[in-house]
């Protein structure tokens, strides 16, 4: 094997490195040389973060021979990238990405061609970012061989090596940039790195509207997004992304608001909060960014020109709104306006708005199809008008009519169905 041209460091074992799934999968895979975690856990670790989801992990071993190890050690192995070198070995809730040292051979801007090696800086040479590109074996010894630490101290985002061979290699690279930048960028972002990024910024319409939304939605989720989407917008990632136009202003009033309440960021409302209202097509978009139904159903909610929450809403309108819409949508519509007034979140009506969306709770219509059978309608067409008069009468009234006053009003509606 060749040896670590690396500077190296020391990590003090941390709870996710010495769980007992962990340290079953590590020392299976021992027998062909010490298995080493890469990418997002050890910059996890360096910050003292637990990493989320899977761990990743690294071994010269082909996955052939890794599925072999994983059986003998009776741990159950999926070849779920097989041939690309990757396997996901599982214990329990546990799961572990496992993939052999590999170079790329053939690339064309998302899918590599891989060949394997037991050279531990040529696997990490083919990383996007430096602080993506350091591994750290299970007893806390940590090999870095472009600066990675050192940038994520300092909050840079570099590529590893040329900017862009790197983004050629994996277009997705331009929006994970963006992404990393918005939670660990300091300062200006790299000038290499925008300059490759601007020259490559078309090449993003080659990414899927699942990738594109996967970035996105986590960039639109970072505490202050409006930053990293200038930037984008400036590098003309962002006009090919949302070629609609986008609202920067709105988004940080939203950002702002947001943190006034104290509630976490929601990116399918910030997303609504980009576009430019009244000239985005949300089926169009939705589409292109492959949104889920509920994501769409949302968007096309906050986006719908009407109903229009005014500041100077009143509660009976309000409380009409919430039955119609529902709470969750009404309060969407309310949080969109507010940002567009642009006003202080510590000083405006629409915090009262807000709080009634959580405390009120739309009664249900108690009437039905036997109340108005009882007072003589028919099934079809002119019963349904009728409970819908009543209905409308009530919500007019503010919810207030009690069953006996609505069933004295379906009673008299009835009695003018049959006088016409």
């Amino acid at each position: 094997m060749t040896s670590d041209p690396a500077q190296t460091f020391t990590v003090a074992p941390q709870p996710w490195m010495t769980a007992a799934p962990t340290a079953a999968v590590m020392a299976a895979l021992a027998p062909e040389g010490a298995a080493r975690f890469v990418g997002g856990a050890v910059r996890d670790a360096l910050m003292g973060l637990d990493p989320a989801g899977e761990l990743d992990i690294a071994t010269p071993a082909a996955p052939e021979r890794v599925m072999a190890l994983l059986a003998a050690a009776d741990i159950r192995a999926i070849p779920t990238g097989i041939d690309h070198g990757t396997v996901t070995a599982v214990i329990g809730s546990a799961h572990f990405e496992i993939t052999t040292l590999r170079r790329d051979v053939a690339t064309d801007g998302r899918r590599a061609e891989v060949a394997y090696t037991d050279d531990w800086r040529i696997d990490a040479a083919r990383r996007d970012f430096t602080f993506n590109a350091m591994s750290l074996t299970a007893a806390g010894e940590g090999f870095d061989y472009f600066g990675g630490r050192d940038d994520l101290a300092k909050g840079r985002v570099r590529f590893v090596g040329d900017p862009a061979r790197r983004i050629e290699e994996d277009v997705l690279r331009i929006l994970r940039f963006f992404r990393f930048f918005a939670l660990y960028g300091k300062g200006g972002p790299d000038a290499d790195a925008m300059a490759a990024i601007s020259a490559a910024a078309a090449k993003v319409h080659m990414l899927s509207g699942e990738r594109v939304w996967m970035e996105l939605r986590r960039i639109l989720a970072t505490e202050a997004p409006v930053a990293v989407l200038d930037l984008m917008g400036q590098s003309g990632v962002l006009t090919q992304l949302l070629p609609e136009g986008v609202a920067l202003a709105r988004v940080g009033a939203l950002a702002r608001i947001e943190v006034s309440l104290d509630e976490a960021a929601d990116p399918v409302r910030r997303l609504a909060a980009l576009v430019v209202a009244g000239a985005a097509d949300q089926a169009s978009l939705a589409v292109r960014l492959r949104l889920s139904r509920v994501e769409k159903t949302r968007l096309a909610q906050m986006l719908a020109p009407t109903p229009v929450v005014a500041r100077d809403c009143s509660p009976a309108l309000a409380r009409r709104l919430i039955y119609e819409l529902g709470r969750a949508a009404f309060r969407d519509r309310v949080l969109l306006a507010w940002a567009d007034a642009a006003s202080d979140p510590a000083d405006s009506p629409y915090g009262a708005l807000v709080e009634l969306a959580e405390t009120f709770e739309p009664p249900a219509f108690p009437l039905g199809g036997d109340e108005a059978k009882a007072v003589g309608l028919k099934p079809g067409p002119e019963m349904g008008a009728a409970l819908k008069a009543v209905e409308s009468w009530w919500i007019a009234e503010d919810f207030q009519p009690d069953r006996d006053e609505l069933l004295a009003r379906l009673k008299a509606v009835a009695g003018d169905q049959a006088k016409g």
